[in-house]
């Protein structure tokens, strides 16, 4: 029971910090982790459970090993594959010696094997901790590239020499010649072993697909066993290395990426939403681990009588000074011997090259990795004594973590600021991606029942990528954003003009005023709704004046649901009908837009705004109308009218959600994904608009 009430709090704590990370976006998720993790050794409920070392290698780092090489872009990975594998050895070796003799001659208590264990550990980087903080900061395409390729190498060199560096301090004896046969035959085996797997599995996948065999179900659950399966297989029976085996089978599998027809996909869309929460949620439980053991090793550390507690921070400030020290010095040299491909001479050591360096450096923190293979330090060694300072090398090591985690918040965005404005044309191709990859989604979810509605939903995103191309550099998207948001103003305006207007009316019918205040409301809750998201962060009251709003738009639906109840008990007007109600809304936002129109040609003729802007929304807008005029006719039964409705709001879900994919994996900035988001929103007002 211990066991289950420790999994609950830890995957409690990984959604927790997936929503707090949402308001503290300038704090990395790891460190949110972190904090929580050792929140939660202060509640009183908390689960007093010994882990298992073992189980750290093939429950987080095999599939996470597995996931970071199959998603890796490989033509990326091509092009800078000197240099990431320059820092995944070449640097990663040099970490593990340095930081083994230094450590074992600062502090002989140490042996070296150990200490070449914790140099072994401290090796890989974890671009995924890095991530969430490269946001903030303008990392380069190239460096991000480099990086990730770093991330993949040197996780699997730095895994294989801490096993070899654990396996020395465990027996108390090594052999350099025996080692290096090992070393070898673990290295090449564990690579073939991979490969071999890699290419049966997509055959086995592929034939399974050809005779239609293929589920969604067993195709998750056999992706999602396989990292399992290669590692203990390779591990266990081939006796080669499970995590060069688990690095080389994620690089060539491929049966995700072939096949055609609506099912292959909809299966794809699923298996990465499954990976997605699976790397998310391993890779916060282990840092959710790393903050529940800081207070025990904190205690256990400190209250050692043989370790003096200013030798122990000394410990970790040299051990830090060393990693970001030697990194830095080999960005350099490795930037400093670099031939230019054009002229093939090296190039100066330019400000900007130094400022590069630097980060390259930052950008490389300790992570998931390196704590997950601490965590696999047996309790003893094969004599049955205690392995030697267990706790006080998983402090130092969790020490570094922070520091680096730290250093890469703080330095990376100093080093490498964001933009504070974006090109036009710079937007409109992200733009115009995020479109392309929307109706890719939606092409995949094309049925017979609803084939109409889709095809209807993007042929209007078709007319918006020609639209923003025709736009393409000649909009300032700070311009037209500010006019938009005073459109949507004025619709507002108006709309609470008819509404307070049709409230007063005492010559009305009761059911067609029933009909307009309900369309109103339900315009207005619309409006209100996107006004708030896009609504800018410069006042420090922006946080309240969103809670009163959401407070009068909940007032607003219960008036409405009290409303609906006491005509529908007490019948003292007849039930409105859905299709009545949207009818009278498309009429009311036909209106609207009528109001919105007049308004732009008056400001033509002032110096508010510019009039090429003002002219782009006056036919943004007669397009809308246009559709809105035109959909009775193109839509003449309720279940297609219904079909439209439900597509367009499940298209903003798409687009939303890909905004989201996007900024986790660095191909926008927090800026860019405002402005993405903010466009949804606009268009959110109606499901029906084109603007």
């Amino acid at each position: 029971m211990d066991a289950f009430m420790l999994i609950l709090a830890v995957l409690a704590a990984v959604v927790l910090s997936s929503f707090l990370s949402r308001f503290i976006p300038k704090v990395s998720t790891p460190l949110v982790q972190i904090a929580l993790g050792a929140g939660l050794t202060l509640l009183p409920f908390y689960p007093r459970v010994a882990l298992d070392p073992s189980l750290f290698m093939v429950l987080f780092i095999a599939p996470l090993l597995y996931l970071e090489a199959h998603d890796i872009d490989k033509s990326a990975l091509a092009k800078t594959l000197r240099m990431s594998i320059s820092l995944a050895i070449g640097l990663a070796l040099m970490t593990m010696v340095v930081i083994g003799y230094a450590l074992h001659n600062a502090w002989p208590i140490i042996p070296l094997a150990a200490a070449f264990a914790l140099g072994s550990a401290l090796g890989p980087t974890d671009a995924i901790a890095v991530s969430s903080i490269g946001h903030d900061a303008s990392v380069s395409p190239r460096q991000r590239s480099v990086l990730k390729g770093e991330s993949l190498f040197n996780d699997a060199s730095g895994v294989v020499g801490f096993q070899f560096s654990i396996l020395a301090a465990v027996t108390g004896s090594f052999s350099l010649r025996h080692a290096a046969g090992e070393f070898l035959i673990s290295f090449i085996g564990g690579t073939l072993f991979g490969l071999a797997v890699g290419m049966l599995s997509n055959w086995l996948f592929e034939m399974l697909r050809s005779f239609g065999w293929e589920t969604t179900t067993t195709r998750i659950l056999m992706e999602l066993f396989l990292p399992f399966l290669i590692y203990l297989t390779a591990d266990e029976i081939a006796h080669v290395s499970g995590v060069l085996a688990v690095v080389a089978a994620g690089l060539v599998i491929r049966f995700d990426r072939t096949g055609v027809g609506p099912n292959v996909s909809r299966t794809n869309i699923v298996s990465s939403s499954v990976w997605s929460v699976l790397s998310f949620s391993l890779n916060g439980t282990v840092f959710i681990l790393l903050g529940m053991q800081l207070p025990n090793a904190i205690t256990t550390t400190w209250s050692h009588s043989a370790v003096s507690h200013a030798l122990l921070v000394e410990i970790i400030a040299l051990t830090c000074v060393i990693v970001i020290g030697l990194r830095f010095l080999w960005m350099v040299a490795v930037l400093a011997i670099a031939r230019d491909r054009r002229t093939g001479k090296r190039r100066r050591m330019t400000p900007h090259r130094w400022r590069s360096a630097a980060v390259m450096t930052f950008g490389g923190p300790k992570g998931t990795i390196t704590l997950s293979l601490m965590f696999t330090i047996p309790y003893v060694v094969n004599s049955g004594e205690l392995f030697p300072l267990r706790d006080e090398l998983i402090f130092v090591a969790s020490g570094v973590i922070i520091v680096t985690l730290l250093l890469a918040n703080f330095m990376l965005p100093l080093l490498a600021p964001n933009a504070e404005d974006i090109h036009p044309t710079e937007l409109t191709d992200i733009t115009i991606t995020l479109v392309r990859r929307t109706v890719e989604e939606l092409s995949n979810r094309v049925t017979d029942e609803n084939r109409r509605a889709v095809l209807y939903v993007i042929d209007s995103y078709t007319k918006r990528i020609t639209r923003l191309k025709q736009q393409a550099g000649h909009v300032d998207s700070h311009a037209m954003g500010d006019l938009q948001n005073d459109a949507l103003h004025w619709e507002k305006d108006y709309i609470k003009a008819q509404l307070d207007h049709t409230k007063a009316s005492t010559d009305m019918e009761p059911r067609v005023q029933e009909l307009q205040i309900e369309a109103c409301e339900r315009m207005l809750d619309q409006i209100m709704n996107s006004l708030r998201h896009i609504s800018k962060p410069t006042s420090s009251g922006r946080n309240v004046s969103q809670i009163r709003g959401r407070m009068r738009a909940l007032q607003r639906r219960l008036q409405i649901v009290t409303r609906r109840a006491s005509n529908k008990f007490l019948r003292t007007t007849p039930l409105l009908n859905e299709h009545e109600i949207a009818s009278y809304v498309r009429t009311l936002q036909a209106q609207a837009f009528e109001h919105v129109i007049d308004r732009l040609y008056e400001e033509m003729g002032k110096t508010t705004y510019g009039t090429e802007y003002c002219s782009a929304l006056i036919l943004d807008y007669r397009r809308a109308e246009a559709a809105l005029r035109s959909r009775p006719r193109l839509v003449n039964d309720g279940t297609t009218r219904r079909q439209i409705d439900e597509i367009k709001h499940e298209s903003y879900a798409i687009e939303l959600n890909l905004i989201r994919d996007m900024l986790e994996s660095a191909e926008i900035t927090r800026l860019q994904a405002r402005h993405l988001r903010r466009n949804v929103y606009v268009m959110q007002v109606d499901a029906d608009s084109e603007l």
